[in-house]
C-alpha cells in the first residue's frame, strides 16, 4: 500500500477544517431565515460574517484563497453594517421603552386634522364603526353613559380602532364648544406600526383600559362603566 508524504495528513485534517468552517457559515445563514425578531436575527447574521471570513482567511493557508477573497470582501463588508444595525435596534429598544405620552403625541400632531364643534354634537354613538382617534384641544367632552369627561390633553377613541368588532363601546358628546384633533384609523393604524413609541403609547392605553375594567369587575360599578385612557381620564372605543 502505498504510503501518503509526510505533509499529507496534515493537509487533509486542514482542508477538512476549511469545510467544516464553510458547512458552519451556511447553516448560520440559513438560521437567520427562522428568526422571527429582529435582534436575534442580527446576532445570528453577525456569527455568520465571522464564520465566512474565518472561511475565507483558512483558504488562504491552503491554497484557495484565490476563489475565497470576494466572500471575504462581503462579510467584512457586511459585519460593520450588522453591528450597526444591531445598535441601532437596541438604542430603540431602550428609547420606546423610556418614551413619554408627550413624545408619542407630538409624532401624531403633523398627521392629525383640526374639526370644530359646537356644544351638543355628537362625535359618536355606541355601536358606530370607530373610523378615527381624537385629541381634545379646546372644550370638554363628555361620556353620558359613565358620566365621564375629557378636557384638554387626552386622547380618546383609541380602543375601538383595535376591537374585534370595530365598533364604540360608549357614545361621545361635545359638552361645550370644541376644537379637535382627529386622525383616521387607517393613519393611526400605519403610525402604529411604523413608529414604535406611538406604538407603544396605544399599547399603553389599551392596557389601562383593560387594567380598569378588571378592577371594575371587581368592585360594585355596573357592567357599562367602561373606563381607562390617559391618566384618570376615559378611554372609548
Amino acid at each position: 500500500m502505498p504510503k501518503l508524504p509526510a505533509g499529507e495528513p496534515r493537509k487533509s485534517e486542514g482542508r477538512m477544517w476549511l469545510v467544516v468552517a464553510g458547512w458552519l457559515a451556511s447553516a448560520l445563514v440559513f438560521t437567520t431565515f427562522f428568526m422571527r425578531t429582529m435582534i436575534p436575527l442580527r446576532l445570528v447574521a453577525i456569527a455568520s460574517n465571522v464564520a465566512f471570513m474565518a472561511y475565507a482567511v483558512l483558504g488562504l493557508r491552503y491554497g484557495v484563497f484565490g476563489r475565497l477573497y470576494p466572500i471575504l470582501v462581503l462579510h467584512a463588508s457586511l459585519l460593520p453594517l450588522n453591528v450597526l444595525r444591531l445598535r441601532q435596534l437596541r438604542e430603540l429598544v431602550q428609547a420606546v421603552r423610556t418614551a413619554s405620552d408627550d413624545q408619542a403625541i407630538r409624532a401624531l400632531i403633523p398627521y392629525m386634522k383640526s374639526e370644530s364643534h359646537a356644544a351638543g354634537d355628537v362625535l359618536f354613538r355606541r355601536g358606530d364603526p370607530a373610523e378615527k382617534l381624537y385629541m381634545v384641544q379646546e372644550g370638554r367632552v363628555v361620556f353620558p353613559e359613565i358620566g365621564k369627561r375629557v378636557e384638554a390633553g387626552p386622547v380618546f377613541g383609541e380602543v375601538g380602532l383595535f376591537a374585534a368588532d370595530g365598533k364604540r363601546a360608549l357614545t361621545a358628546v361635545c359638552e361645550v364648544d370644541c376644537r379637535l384633533s382627529t386622525i383616521t384609523k387607517d393613519k393611526t393604524l400605519e403610525l402604529y406600526y411604523q413608529n414604535p413609541k406611538f406604538g407603544m403609547f396605544l399599547i399603553r392605553l389599551v392596557s389601562e383600559y383593560a387594567r380598569e375594567n378588571v378592577a371594575l369587575a371587581g368592585g360594585t360599578s355596573g357592567p357599562g362603566d367602561l373606563l381607562g385612557g390617559q391618566g384618570n381620564e376615559p378611554a372609548t372605543s
